[in-house]
């Protein structure tokens, strides 16, 4: 039995794939990875094998870097991080302007190349990214049967009168006008509109015969199986009861390698740790980054900095203490950690309330509001606006999350319910029967 997993070439999107496809592995079952070569190490550090399949321009193997992306990405890259500078709306303007070309990119020949690895492999199941749209219409139009994984917070699956890329809810720290909303809903309208004509178009060139029923909104489309990466006890039931047939898996904790060199820090005091980080895209940041230092400076913890694409002498002055790197182990730190600082992505949040550690969330972009919403509604995290918020007011945050015994219970209510059944293992029986992949 072979189980085909397509995932773009980015980490954040590989780990929490390739963890799932673990449950396979487990049965003795083989696992393909279909990807770029960035994150071949990812795919080996699995135990998987590697089909070569590039579905973007665009490649990140655990931090990005502008430079090193291909002439044009590069350029888009430094607009997004401009446009994160400017604000929230902005920032979600500019990515519904660079959807096209960065969810759909070239989906003809990307759609034939996802065929020739289906071909090749010759898969049992197909497990597939939510976000891979050109995969996706092309297993839709060759009529390959799949799972379909939203990896970010559920919204990222738009249900009733939603659109795309416009949030519904912000949290309270973020003041948003009315009417640049409206305006940011009839760009993502418009943008929905033009992303769909091109679904459309691409599923025709795709299918055997050339006349498939047309979709109206393609961001609303679903594989054969919906699993959302994501806690059924964190959504609205409302929201919940607009999905299609669904398995919330809860999250997709990878496993790590010891690192003695954590090992031994975390032995090394009982202060309470912090750890900090602001992923693989938005440690960019830097500018945010030396706030968090200057905020944490002087407070009675130890910090664990993953510092990512912004130098660590950008950020003052670090306390010989502190744990810092440009990558970290992050399961392995949040299983020791009281507290975590992050931009609110959802393999952060996700591993964080797995391991019962309450946040700070600094959303900068796309679906980081929604789950930043959502955590502060639930009680389990403050939200800050990453572009204002204060060292004296960041640092107050973290005084308080430290000593709120009642939000701790809270994430930790949750965090045992999250490990009655691992994510892996919903998927893996949420596909079981969803067979006859091998075309």
């Amino acid at each position: 039995m072979t189980l085909l997993v397509i995932s773009p070439d980015y980490a954040s999107h590989l780990y929490p794939l390739a963890t799932l496809a673990t449950a396979w592995a487990e049965e003795g079952e083989r696992v393909v990875v279909a990807t770029g070569p960035a994150t071949e190490a990812i795919v080996r550090g699995f135990g998987f094998e590697r089909a070569h399949l590039q579905l973007g321009r665009g490649s990140n193997p655990g931090v990005i870097r502008a430079e090193e992306q291909p002439s044009g990405e590069d350029d888009a890259l430094r607009g997004f991080f401009d446009a994160t500078r400017r604000g929230a709306l902005e920032t979600l303007e500019f990515q519904a302007r660079a959807r096209g070309d960065d969810l759909l990119w070239s989906p003809v020949p990307v759609g034939r190349a996802v065929v020739d690895v289906v071909d090749h492999v010759r898969p049992d199941t197909v497990l597939v990214d939510h976000l891979a749209f050109s995969a996706r219409l092309a297993l839709t139009a060759a009529g390959v049967p799949h799972g379909d994984v939203v990896l970010g917070h559920p919204t990222a699956l738009p249900v009733g009168d939603e659109v795309y890329g416009c949030p519904t809810v912000f949290p309270q720290a973020f003041d948003v006008d009315p009417g640049r909303l409206g305006l940011l809903r009839t760009l993502c309208e418009d943008v929905r509109d033009a992303f769909t004509r091109e679904w459309n178009t691409a599923v025709r060139a795709l299918s055997a015969d050339g006349s498939p029923p047309e979709v109206v909104d393609a961001f609303a489309v679903t594989g054969d199986v919906l699993l959302l990466n994501y806690p059924a006890e964190l959504h609205d039931p409302a929201r919940t009861s607009l999905l299609p047939a669904h398995e919330f898996l809860g999250s997709a904790v990878r496993a790590e390698p010891e690192d003695e060199q954590v090992r031994e820090w975390l032995a090394s005091s009982r202060q309470p740790v912090v750890y900090v980080s602001l992923g693989s895209f938005l440690s960019v940041r830097g500018d945010v980054l030396a706030r968090v230092v200057e905020a944490l400076r002087g407070l009675d913890v130890r910090v664990a900095l993953a510092h990512g694409s912004t130098p660590a002498q950008a950020l003052g002055e670090l306390p010989a203490s502190w744990l810092v790197r440009e990558v970290l182990p992050q399961v392995t730190l949040l299983a020791e950690a009281a507290l975590a600082v992050t931009h609110g992505g959802n393999n952060s949040v996700t591993e964080s309330l797995s391991a019962g550690v309450p946040m700070l969330v600094l959303p900068l972009s796309t679906d980081q509001f929604s789950g930043a919403a959502a955590l502060e509604s639930a009680g389990m995290a403050t939200v800050l606006a990453p572009n204002t918020a204060t060292p004296a007011e960041l640092r107050t945050a973290v005084e308080q999350l430290l000593g709120s015994t009642e939000t701790t219970l809270r994430v930790r209510s949750l965090a045992s319910r999250l490990h009655t059944s691992s994510g892996a293992h919903r998927a893996r029986q949420a596909l079981t029967g969803v067979a006859g992949a091998t075309r």
